[in-house]
């Protein structure tokens, strides 16, 4: 099921996977391997239903090992289809869900499934966007640096075919950032300024090396 436009701006359920570090974008694929019970239980659950599934990060606990409640969740996930799934004769999952809307969390549900859902408000995906000629060489140049000095392989000539929100979008996806830049990029209004912070945050990690390496999320 995707979310068609009449869909958007209405709230819905959502049954939701916090993963740190993650982030989909719409229109954008994210490969998952499911493992724990309770998501394998969500996994079971959504393609028996609507195979929607809404990824969203989990905010920094205060008291890391503190046992207390699940961790706050940020506003802001997006609603991802399950675009392909396999499952294992032990009971895990592997995934590729297709990002459909981002979504606004309105308030947590008292529920008894083992994993988490939300009654959240399905945001209108922005019309075509287009980054300057400036911006798109900016983004490609920096891209490059940050790719040579972690010592990445990227094909370049298909990263030129990409239009520019697939080209933002599939950085900002991909990109060995840490949480709280993932979904500064997620948050941002428009193609331009996530581009923007995306060559800013190409620039601060690119120069962590050594012990201060940044490792993928």
């Amino acid at each position: 099921m995707s979310d068609t436009p009449s869909s958007l701006g209405t709230t819905t359920r959502l049954s939701i996977f916090p993963l740190p570090g993650a982030i989909l974008f719409p229109g954008m694929h994210l490969p998952l391997h499911i493992f724990e019970p309770r998501y394998r239980a969500l996994v079971a659950d959504a393609t028996a239903r609507d195979r929607r599934i809404g990824m969203i990060q989990p905010r920094p606990l205060a008291n890391p090992g503190s046992g207390a409640e699940p961790p706050a969740l940020f506003d802001l996930g997006c609603v991802g289809r399950i675009a392909e799934v396999e499952a294992l004769d032990d009971g895990r999952y592997n995934l590729i869900l297709e990002g459909t809307s981002l979504f606004r969390v309105m308030r947590e549900l008292d529920v008894t499934t083992s994993f988490r859902q939300v009654e959240a408000e399905l945001l209108p995906r922005p019309g075509d966007e287009a980054l300057s000629s400036a911006h798109r060489a900016s983004l490609e140049n920096e891209s490059r640096r940050f790719a040579e000095t972690q010592g990445y392989q990227v094909d370049w000539a298909q990263v030129e075919r990409l239009d520019d929100e697939r080209l933002v979008n599939g950085i900002a996806q991909i990109a060995p950032f840490d949480a709280a830049a993932k979904q500064a990029l997620l948050e941002a209004p428009d193609l331009v300024t996530r581009a923007e912070l995306i060559v800013q945050l190409l620039q601060f990690f690119g120069r962590h090396d050594g012990d201060e390496r940044v490792t993928l999320q």
